[in-house]
């Protein structure tokens, strides 16, 4: 037995305006045909559910059985029907953005700066914080957060890119200390160390190919902020574990050198964080799309190649002849 999934809404809009002629006015429809669909209905399943007389209609018990099936047809051609309308709505209103500020001011600004121009109606705020906000009870829209993420079964997570990073120094700073030929060298270094969460420096891992290193220097400086750690490594103060996307201009104007380039941390996801509603508000959603358009389009394709070459050309570079500091 095919029962059409029509009919089956058809019921639905019937009872719920006790009517057949507001049921057929609220969809368009000739009362005629309505009636008549329902009726193939009945006779498509065998028996009546609906008892029909001039003044009401009364549902059989077979009927109310039949009703509980039809209304979740019904509730998803509701939910479609909103989420096209809601997706046609120019995005309006105040859209709260979490996201660290190495992140907004080396990756998304331009961006950023495009977005609100492309959305006169919404209102961004963005806190740059490193702390990790409460998306929920502080009423936050969005929070791009980096590496893994705990399980949460509140909010939802789009990966947006992923970020490779490695150790680098002035050509000064080597000049003075030396360049370290394998990891456990590092432990008579200067280090510059990001903060974590818990309030103690991160452990920097290590791989090439099978071989893993794991350590904490000893540091000289330790902070929340990638970018600091990169502008004191950049005035000669140690060796800083950086994103290479953000030190990749400075290595190609040689004012920063790759240390250990064999040896590579772990690539980190970055993710957009979001609350886990059934239906998103277009001020968000237009958002992420345009964050995903930017980190995975043609222009992040080539700053990636740009990188990649740089690295490669660095790498192949004898650790003696890095070009000096332009001053």
């Amino acid at each position: 037995m095919n029962v059409e999934a029509n009919d089956l809404l058809l019921f639905a809009r019937v009872v719920d305006e006790h009517s057949f002629t507001r049921a057929a006015e609220r969809l368009g429809l000739p009362k005629s045909t309505v009636s008549r669909r329902v009726s193939a209905l009945e006779a498509q399943l065998g028996e009546r559910l609906l008892l029909r007389t001039t003044r009401q209609l009364t549902l059989t018990d077979f009927g109310h059985s039949v009703l509980e099936h039809a209304h979740q047809i019904a509730s998803e051609v509701d939910a479609a029907s909103l989420l096209a309308q809601h997706r046609q709505v120019e995005p309006s209103g105040r859209l709260r953005v979490s996201m660290p500020a190495d992140f907004a001011t080396n990756v998304l600004a331009p961006m950023l700066a495009t977005f609100v121009q492309k959305y006169p109606a919404i209102s961004l705020e963005l806190d740059l914080t490193p702390r990790r906000v409460d998306l929920i009870g502080e009423n936050f829209d969005v929070a791009i957060r980096m590496g893994d993420l705990p399980d949460d079964s509140t909010l939802a997570a789009r990966r947006l890119a992923t970020f490779t990073a490695g150790l680098y120094a002035s050509p000064r700073y080597l000049a003075r200390r030396g360049q370290p030929s394998e990891p456990e060298a590092l432990m008579e270094h200067d280090a510059l160390r990001l903060l974590g969460r818990s309030g103690d420096p991160v452990p920097w891992v290590l791989h090439r190919d099978q071989a893993r290193w794991e350590g904490i220097p000893p540091g000289r400086a330790t902070a929340n902020s990638p970018e600091v750690l990169m502008r004191m490594a950049l005035s000669d103060a140690g060796i800083a574990l950086v994103g290479d996307h953000f030190v990749e201009p400075h290595l190609r104007s040689g004012a920063l050198a790759p240390v250990l380039p064999d040896w590579r941390p772990p690539a980190t996801d970055a993710w957009a964080v979001f609350p886990g509603r059934r239906l998103m508000p277009a001020r968000t959603r237009v958002l992420l799309d345009d964050m995903q358009t930017v980190l995975s389009g043609p222009q992040c394709q080539a700053e990636e190649a740009r990188i990649e070459k740089t690295l490669r050309l660095a790498k192949l570079t004898a650790p003696g002849s890095w070009p000096s500091r332009k001053e």
